[in-house]
């Protein structure tokens, strides 16, 4: 489904695209894929802040960081677990890999660009593997760790923002591959704003959750 002129000539070129789909409006293109953008750069920062972390904690694992701010905000605590390097290496490393594109699917979407169907498809089925993880280790940091890493808080909440923003494009664009009346009742929930509803409670909800875990021990 095409945007505009620009978008028909890009999606021209684009293999895959479905031209059969109506047109979605440029301002939902933008508002949702400068989310995208936004909150990838953020991640990225993040990730590159982590990952130079990692280096300093290899080279001594005494160093203080500067986001170790007192007992439950401490980033060496996190740091120095195995769940930090669950692959083998930083987890951080996925963000300077994974972030970059999706800076690059988001500014070129922005300029017109419009992708095949199934690249957006595998790109949001990656992301909800990515927003599984991070909240795995959310989960680890609250619940076994006991700490938590501010940096780590920014990825998970961009992530989020990211996903939500790249499904919400996917099923506008009916991108997803779902039967057509899974796809009616998606795009219905969209265009209520059912998902930004959704997104809204889950991110408090965690907030409220992290609040009620720590308490005053935050101060």
């Amino acid at each position: 489904m095409s945007v505009d002129e620009g978008a028909r000539v890009s999606g021209d070129l684009v293999d895959g695209a479905d031209d059969s789909l109506e047109d979605t409006n440029p301002r939902i293109r933008t508002i949702l894929f400068s989310e995208m953008l936004i909150f990838a750069i953020l991640s990225l920062l993040a990730s590159w802040v982590l990952s130079y972390d990692a280096i300093v904690l290899a080279r001594d694992p005494e160093a203080q960081l500067s986001c170790s701010i007192n007992a439950v905000l401490d980033c060496a605590k996190v740091g120095l677990t195995w769940q930090a390097n669950i692959f083998g290496f930083p987890n951080a490393y996925l963000g300077m890999v994974s972030e970059p594109v999706v800076m690059t699917i988001a500014v070129a979407s922005l300029a017109g660009v419009r992708f095949p169907r199934w690249f957006m498809f595998v790109g949001n089925v990656c992301y909800l593997l990515g927003v599984i993880f991070a909240y795995w280790l959310l989960y680890q940091s609250t619940f076994v760790i006991g700490a938590l890493c501010p940096w780590c808080l920014l990825v998970t909440v961009s992530t989020t923002f990211v996903f939500m923003s790249m499904t919400q494009w996917n099923i506008r664009e009916n991108n997803l591959f779902l039967p057509e009346g899974a796809q009616r009742k998606a795009l219905g929930l969209v265009r209520g704003g059912w998902l930004t509803i959704a997104l809204i409670a889950w991110v408090t909800a965690v907030a409220v959750l992290e609040v009620v875990k720590w308490g005053h021990r935050f101060v």
